[in-house]
């Protein structure tokens, strides 16, 4: 992860020295929390609760969290630079923790308000056990409040394992390259072990740090070296083929008749990979995005993290609620949208923003008064 230039390519300077954001990336953002919405509310919602109706229109490809992770990736080396690492660190999850806490809480309590007999009803246990991300070691003990926060503790993992990174040697010029392919390459040799029913402290060490996802990660990085010009065209191939492979290998279920591999979200998440690295490399995407669309686009791209939170277990509930009286199916999954995208943008406006605005305000604060205090002494 050598030092960000300057001039990045995923922003571009106006004289008043104001960055304007690419609208490709509004756009990818937007599209995958949408794929992750749709998963959820067309598939994944009668999978989970047979006796709701069957959804009309299915989306049965678990595609857009995994893309999510890739960009996180990817944006964490274009940040990474910028000022000091501890700030970059505390930033990262100054941003991410608080949403998480406001919207576990917000799901207990919707939970219990508008419990659904026959379904899980969370006790303050599960309220602790949720906000400590316990789930993530051992999820047969610890139950989801939403499933969709999986990917919470990676991602604080990952920008952690960045920032220790980026403070060494390893975290720069060959030996980031070292450190990749190792990480994309351990767990596609361990991955015959994790599948041949091992240890519950193997499981829970392997599950638990995310070994078998390390892929996305390696791949957002791969994508920034080669936008940036750091690693050549056919290396990038050799390692995205390499994660993509780990993808595929993912996505291998246990079932009574053996391992089944998920080929048709394989695929998207490859072709995703695609499309991610296509948007790094290439020009804005504003010549083609008309500015009514693309103003709508940014907004809920904005908000798309307090979205991504919120949206799953409200959502079933919302579509339970509506199924009982016989709505149709297709608009109990608008309904779905319309919550999740509704309290996306309360969580934003009343907890992300505000939050993450007096977290850096006070690390700032602080960091002028060490810096003050050094000088006078």
């Amino acid at each position: 992860m050598t030092r960000v230039p300057e001039m990045t390519p995923t922003a571009t300077k106006r004289s008043s020295g104001r960055s304007k954001r690419k609208i490709s990336w509004d756009v990818v953002r937007t599209a995958c929390v949408v794929l992750v919405m749709l998963y959820h509310s067309t598939f994944l919602s009668t999978y989970l609760h047979p006796e709701m109706t069957p959804r009309s229109v299915v989306f049965p490809f678990q595609v857009g969290a995994s893309l999510l992770l890739v960009i996180s990736a990817y944006f964490a080396c274009v940040t990474i630079g910028r000022g000091t690492l501890l700030r970059y660190w505390w930033g990262r999850m100054a941003r991410l923790v608080p949403p998480f806490v406001g919207a576990v809480v917000v799901v207990f309590l919707v939970m219990r308000w508008a419990a659904v007999e026959g379904w899980f009803y969370p006790t303050r246990s599960d309220l602790v056990s949720n906000l400590l991300m316990l789930w993530n070691w051992k999820p047969a003990d610890y139950w989801f409040i939403d499933g969709s926060h999986w990917t919470v503790p990676l991602q604080l993992m990952g920008f952690t394992a960045a920032a220790a990174l980026f403070a060494t040697k390893w975290g720069h010029g060959r030996r980031i390259i070292v450190v990749l392919w190792l990480a994309v390459l351990l767990p596609i040799v361990q991955w015959p072990l994790r599948v041949s029913d091992p240890s519950e402290i193997y499981r829970t060490v392997v599950d638990g740090i995310g070994v078998h996802r390390w892929h996305l990660f390696v791949v957002g990085v791969a994508i920034w070296l080669w936008s940036t010009r750091r690693i050549s065209l056919p290396h990038f191939l050799g390692m995205l083929l390499a994660c993509m492979a780990g993808q595929a290998l993912h996505n291998y279920a246990e079932t009574p008749e053996g391992l089944v591999a998920d080929w048709g979200s394989t695929i998207a998440v490859c072709l995703g990979m695609l499309v991610v690295a296509v948007t790094a490399y290439g020009p804005d995407w504003n010549r083609v995005v008309p500015n009514w669309l693309a103003g709508r686009i940014s907004w809920f791209a904005g908000i798309s993290y307090g979205v991504f939170l919120v949206h799953q277990t409200i959502g079933y509930i919302v579509m339970r609620k509506l199924d009982d009286v016989g709505v149709d199916p297709l608009l109990q999954t608008a309904a779905m949208l319309i919550t999740g995208t509704v309290l996306g943008w309360a969580l934003t406006r009343v907890v992300e923003r505000p939050s993450h605005k007096f977290l850096m305000n006070t690390y700032d604060t602080l960091a002028a008064r060490r810096k003050a205090r050094t000088k006078t002494g």
